[in-house]
C-alpha cells in the first residue's frame, strides 16, 4: 500500500507542477517579478507538501523556531531527500537556496529557480562558485532573504556523520550574519532518490544561532558539533515516543503563507 501511495504522489505532484508551467506565460509577460515568482513558488510547495501528507501520511514538526534570528542570516542544515528542498521555501519564506546550476534543467521548476532568483552556482570552478556564491548571498542579504546552503555539499543517509564540505566557513566569515543550525531527518522516509518510502513525521531543528566573529575552522566546529548533537537527540525522542513514527500524530506546522 505505501508503494501504491507513493506512486499516487509522484503521479499528483507531477500535475501540480504542470499547472504552474501554464503560469510561466503570463508571469513573463509581467517581467517575470521575483517577488510574484516567489509567492506563486510558495504555493507550490504547500501544495505539494499537502499531497504528501494526504496521500503518504508525511508530515512535519518544527522544534526551535524561537532562535530564528530577526534579521535575514545564512541557515546551514543537513540533506537527506528532496523534502527540504521543497520544505524550505516555507519554512523560510523568501528563502535563497544554493544550488548547482544543472537544476535550471528541471522542466517549469528550473525557470521558477532562475527567476526567483537562488543563488546558483557552477560546481566545475570551485574558486569561481566561491566568489559567485559570496556575491549572490550578500545581494540576497540586502533584499531581505536569509540564504540557505546544504553545507555538506550532497544528499547522505540516515546515520553518516555530518561532515561540511569546503566552502561554507568561507561564506560565514564573508557575509558576517548570525548563522541558524537546522537539522531534520526525512531520510527516515524519504530516500537519497526518488519518491517518498513511507508515512510519519519529519522532525525539523532550529538550533541555537551561531554568532559572527569566529574563525574558520571554530565556525565548522561548532556548527558540525551542535547538529551532530542534534542528530542524536532526535533519535532519543523518537525511541522514547514510538508514536511519532505516526502520520496521524501531527498536522503540517507551516507559518502563513506571506506574499
Amino acid at each position: 500500500m505505501s508503494a501504491l501511495r507513493s506512486l499516487a504522489f509522484g503521479g499528483l505532484w507531477g500535475l501540480w507542477t504542470a499547472l504552474f508551467g501554464l503560469a510561466i506565460p503570463l508571469v513573463s509577460i509581467a517581467g517575470s517579478p521575483p517577488t510574484a515568482v516567489r509567492m506563486l513558488s510558495r504555493v507550490w510547495a504547500r501544495g505539494v507538501l499537502a499531497l504528501l501528507a494526504g496521500v503518504v501520511g508525511l508530515r512535519h514538526r518544527e522544534r526551535g523556531r524561537e532562535h530564528v534570528h530577526p534579521v535575514p542570516g545564512l541557515i546551514v542544515s543537513n540533506h537527506q531527500s528532496t523534502w527540504e528542498t521543497l520544505a524550505a521555501l516555507i519554512l523560510f519564506p523568501d528563502v535563497a537556496i544554493v544550488a548547482k546550476r544543472e537544476l535550471l534543467r528541471i522542466p517549469v521548476m528550473g525557470w521558477y529557480l532562475r527567476h526567483s532568483p537562488m543563488i546558483l552556482i557552477d560546481r566545475a570552478s570551485a574558486a569561481a562558485a566561491l566568489r559567485e556564491m559570496t556575491l549572490q548571498s550578500r545581494a540576497a542579504l540586502a533584499l531581505g532573504r536569509p540564504v540557505l546552503i546544504f553545507p555538506e555539499g550532497t544528499r547522505k543517509a540516515v546515520g553518516e556523520p555530518i561532515e561540511f564540505r569546503r566552502g561554507v566557513e568561507f561564506l560565514y566569515k564573508a557575509l558576517g550574519v548570525p548563522t541558524l543550525p537546522v537539522v531534520l531527518d526525512s531520510g527516515r522516509f524519504w530516500g537519497l532518490g526518488g519518491l517518498p518510502e513511507r508515512s510519519g513525521v519529519i522532525t525539523v531543528s532550529l538550533l541555537e544561532p551561531i554568532n559572527p566573529g569566529l574563525s574558520a575552522k571554530d565556525f565548522t566546529r561548532t556548527a558540525q558539533a551542535a547538529m551532530q548533537a542534534e542528530v542524536g537527540a532526535i533519535e532519543k525522542r523518537r525511541m522514547a515516543m514510538p508514536g511519532l513514527s505516526a502520520g496521524w500524530l501531527a498536522s503540517p506546522q507551516m507559518p502563513e503563507l506571506r506574499p
